[in-house]
C-alpha cells in the first residue's frame, strides 16, 4: 500500500524501495510533515507521470517488461504475462536468426512460418493483451505489436497461401528485386517502431535496453540486406549480420523472461538486474552508498 503524499506542481518524485527485490513496491519517502520530498523534475513536462499518493513507482524490470512507470492503483490479480510473451518472441527470433546466418546450410525460412503463427504470433499477442489487463502500457504495446509482426511475417512467407511474394514477380513491369525492396520497407518500419521503444528503456536496466538495442540493429541490417539485394537475392553478408544481432536479441529476451520467472521459490539464484547509473534506481543506490560512507 502506497503512502499518501502531497505532490508539488511540476515536480515528479523519486521513491526509495523498502527492499532490494526486483518485484518490490517502492514507497514515497516522507519528511516529518508527512509531505513527499521532491527529488527532481522533468522540465515541467505536462505528460510526466505524476504520483497522486495513490500509486507507487514500479522499479524498471525486464522480467515485468516494465521500464519504470507507476504501479496501477489496483492490485494485480493475474500472473505476470511478460515471461510468456518474451519466451514466444525469443524462440521464434532464435530460429529465424539461425536461418539468416545460414546455420547448417539452411537458407529457407519455411519452418519459421509455423512458429510465427502459433507461438511468436498468437501466444505473444495474447500475452500483450494480458499486459493490458495488468496495466502495463509499454508491455502491452511491445508484445502485442511484435505478435502482430510475426503474424504478418508468416502471412508474407506462407508458401502458396497468400501469394504475396509471387505477386511482385508476375506484375506488369516487375523487376527482379521488387519483393525484396518492398520487404525492406516493411522491415524499416519495424526498425523505426523498435527505436521508439528503445528510447523508453534508456533509464531502465542494461538487460532491458540491450534487448531492444540488438533487436533494432537486427531490423536495420535485415532491411538493408533486402534493399541492397541483387538479382532477387538479399545481400547475404548484411543478412547474416542481421541474423547474429537477432540471436543476441533472442538470448536477451530469454534472459529477461528468466528474470521474471525465477524467484526464491523455484530457483537457487535470482537473475541480476543491472540498473543504469542514471536511472531512478541507480541514483537511489548511489545516494544510499554515499549516505553509508558518510556515517
Amino acid at each position: 500500500m502506497a503512502t499518501t503524499a502531497t505532490a508539488d506542481p511540476g515536480l515528479n518524485k523519486e521513491y526509495r524501495s523498502e527492499n532490494s527485490g526486483t518485484g518490490a513496491i517502492d514507497h514515497a519517502p516522507v519528511n516529518g510533515n508527512n509531505n513527499a520530498v521532491p527529488r527532481y523534475d522533468y522540465g515541467g513536462n505536462p505528460l510526466a507521470h505524476m504520483n497522486t499518493g495513490e500509486s507507487a513507482r514500479f522499479p524498471a524490470f525486464g522480467g515485468e517488461f516494465q521500464p519504470g512507470l507507476y504501479r496501477p492503483t489496483t492490485e494485480r490479480k493475474f500472473a505476470n504475462p511478460a515471461p510468456l510473451g518474451l519466451s514466444a518472441f525469443a524462440l521464434t527470433t532464435f530460429v529465424l536468426s539461425l536461418v539468416n546466418v545460414n546455420a547448417r546450410g539452411i537458407a529457407e525460412p519455411n519452418i519459421v512460418v509455423a512458429l510465427a503463427y502459433g507461438y511468436g504470433g498468437l501466444i505473444q499477442l495474447l500475452a500483450g493483451m494480458w499486459e493490458m489487463a495488468v496495466g502495463n502500457t509499454f508491455g502491452a504495446t511491445a508484445l502485442s505489436s511484435y505478435g502482430g509482426f510475426w503474424l504478418s511475417f508468416a502471412i508474407v512467407l506462407t508458401p502458396g497461401g497468400f501469394d504475396i511474394q509471387a505477386a511482385y514477380s508476375t506484375a506488369a513491369g516487375a523487376g527482379a528485386n521488387d519483393f525484396n525492396y518492398a520487404f525492406g520497407f516493411f522491415l524499416f518500419g519495424w526498425f523505426i517502431f523498435t527505436f521508439i521503444l528503445l528510447i523508453c528503456t534508456l533509464r531502465s536496466t542494461v538487460a532491458f535496453f540491450l534487448l531492444f538495442f540488438f533487436l533494432d540493429l537486427a531490423f536495420l541490417l535485415l532491411a538493408l540486406a533486402h534493399i541492397y539485394s541483387t538479382d532477387g537475392v538479399a545481400n547475404n553478408t548484411i543478412n547474416q549480420a542481421g541474423g547474429y544481432f537477432g540471436l543476441f536479441a533472442a538470448f536477451m529476451a530469454w534472459y529477461n523472461a528468466l528474470a521474471g520467472i525465477a524467484d526464491d521459490s523455484n530457483s537457487f539464484f535470482v537473475i541480476p538486474v543491472a540498473h543504469f547509473p542514471w536511472s531512478v534506481k541507480g541514483r537511489e543506490r548511489k545516494a544510499e552508498k554515499t549516505e553509508r560512507a558518510q556515517v
